[in-house]
């Protein structure tokens, strides 16, 4: 598998996972419906542990853009490799919604409530600010990047395959402590594929798919994950 594949196949998964959970809690008749907060952050911190273990020996698993970018920013990948990476993960993230949309077909025409579903494929804010919004993504995401940057320099937890765990716990971490005002994108493709794929897909009654919040899970993670990068990279000389 070369790494193009396996970062789409890391990012689908993650998203059949993380949108999955998503699925399971807010749509009408689901057995996991309105079982809360707590699960979407379980959910989505086993997807990222999950995804790591299955292409992080073959592509780094980014299966993020603002990690890639950031990674590309302080020299640790080659900004020649940047496209490919993105377009593979912003793909995998599109594939893996047509999967979420696939799994909870029956569920679509059951659910009335056009705002759980375009939360099952991306990310709204629990009170609309832009700027703050946006603040708050980049929070997140520089505590994922710089988290990630210092999870994999410790040798003897990577050595022993904790680290993929470990990054699922920082995600699971960042949700639960700074999920609320967002829903903690911290990740483009994560949120634009889903997007994409809400806006092509005949979901029933879906309502539209909120343009104009997108921006903010794009520029939030990318500038979050630059940040995260190079404060590690400045503090630990890296």
């Amino acid at each position: 598998m070369n790494t193009f594949l396996a970062e789409l196949v890391g990012t689908m998964l993650l998203i059949v996972l993380g949108d999955g959970v998503v699925a399971a809690v807010v749509l009408n008749k689901s057995k996991a419906q309105n079982s809360g907060w707590m699960v979407i952050c379980t959910g989505w911190g086993l997807a990222v542990a999950l995804a790591v273990y299955a292409v992080g020996s073959i592509s780094g698993a980014h299966i993020n853009p603002a990690v890639t970018i950031g990674l590309a920013m302080i020299g640790k990948f080659p900004w020649s490799s940047v496209p490919a990476y993105l377009a593979a993960q912003f793909l995998g993230a599109f594939l893996g919604a047509v999967i979420v949309w696939l799994a909870y077909l029956p569920h679509w025409q059951v659910t009335e409530d056009r705002g759980a579903k375009l939360a099952v494929f991306c990310n709204a804010p629990a009170i609309r600010n832009y700027p703050l919004n946006v603040l708050t993504e980049i929070i997140g995401t520089f505590v994922l990047v710089f988290g990630v940057l210092f999870l994999v320099a410790n040798k003897p937890s990577a050595q022993s395959g904790l680290t993929p765990l470990l990054i699922g716990f920082l995600i699971w971490a960042i949700g639960l402590s700074l999920g609320g005002p967002t829903g903690f994108a911290i990740n483009p493709a994560r949120d634009f594929g889903p997007r994409v794929a809400h806006a092509l897909l005949p979901v029933a009654g879906k309502g539209g798919s909120d343009w104009g919040y997108s921006w903010v899970t794009i520029v939030g993670p990318v500038v979050g994950g630059i940040l995260g990068a190079v404060v590690y990279a400045q503090i630990f000389r890296a």
